[in-house]
């Protein structure tokens, strides 16, 4: 009785220990998420910072208050900080060769936000996947779909990859093929392309609109456009100016080739 007494006695501290760092992992991670959330509504309300720097910073400091967390815990078992220290330089070979992909994520994400090749809001194709960016942060890269599908970019494969941002300019240019029967004049149907692209508010006039002949194909003319607009216009303008040529086309009587097959009744 005397030794389960004395056994329950020598556990309780360790019990108690347990307790505390439970409390303090849960309130830290609390916290954490708290700060890192109030730094970031801090930044993002300020108009002179980018909102993508905003998230990143958030991010790092969400992880140091977590690192700050867990060097509590780790007192409350008795291990002093400086063991902790000492323990981390011995063992840091081991852990660089283990998180050499993360760290290599972290140190992409650094360059990401101070080269800033795209910011949040953007829509970009990064090593061949397309997306609108929606968070950047210590680690990875979130893009969005334009059918809504989440796809998480390492910032390491980021860094390393070909990054196209098609949201970097104001303006953008919108090319047009639009092909031809080769027994209607086209003349004309440059022409109507042109007053339907002068007719569009959204089509600038510096520079202004191009419509030349720029191919002669096996059974069309091959007729480009060239107009240029704000970069936010640019899918609605593609897509209406291709609707109105069309029409226009139908209206004046200009036909657009299309394969078909003919049948050859003989006789007799």
């Amino acid at each position: 009785m005397d030794e389960l007494m004395m056994e329950t006695g020598a556990m309780a501290p360790v019990l108690m220990n347990a307790i505390k760092a439970l409390v303090v992992l849960i309130v830290g991670w609390i916290a954490a998420g708290m700060i890192g959330g109030l730094v970031r509504r801090r930044i993002n309300a300020t108009p002179q910072i980018d909102p993508t720097l905003g998230n990143f910073l958030a991010s790092m400091v969400k992880w140091v208050v977590l690192a700050i967390v867990l060097v509590a815990v780790l007192g409350i078992f008795g291990i002093q900080a400086t063991s902790i220290v000492a323990i981390l330089g011995a063992a840091s070979l081991a852990i660089g060769l283990a998180l050499q992909g993360t760290l290599s994520d972290l140190a992409a994400g650094v360059m990401l936000v101070v080269f800033r090749p795209y910011k949040l809001g953007q829509f970009v194709d990064i090593g061949g996947t397309s997306g609108t960016v929606k968070d950047l942060n210590l680690f990875t890269t979130e893009l969005v779909t334009p059918d809504n599908v989440q796809i998480i970019v390492p910032n390491g494969q980021s860094w390393g990859s070909i990054i196209t941002n098609y949201s970097a300019h104001e303006t953008r240019r919108v090319d047009l093929v639009f092909g031809i029967d080769y027994g209607d004049s086209a003349d004309a149907a440059m022409a109507v392309i042109l007053e339907i692209a002068a007719a569009d508010e959204r089509v600038h006039k510096d520079p202004e609109p191009w419509v030349r002949v720029t191919n002669l194909g096996d059974s069309s003319v091959d007729l480009t456009a060239r107009l240029w607009c704000v970069a936010a216009d640019y899918w609605d303008l593609k897509f209406e100016m291709t609707k109105a040529v069309k029409e226009a086309f139908d209206a004046k009587g200009i036909s657009i080739p299309y394969p078909h097959s003919v049948e050859i009744h003989k006789e007799g």
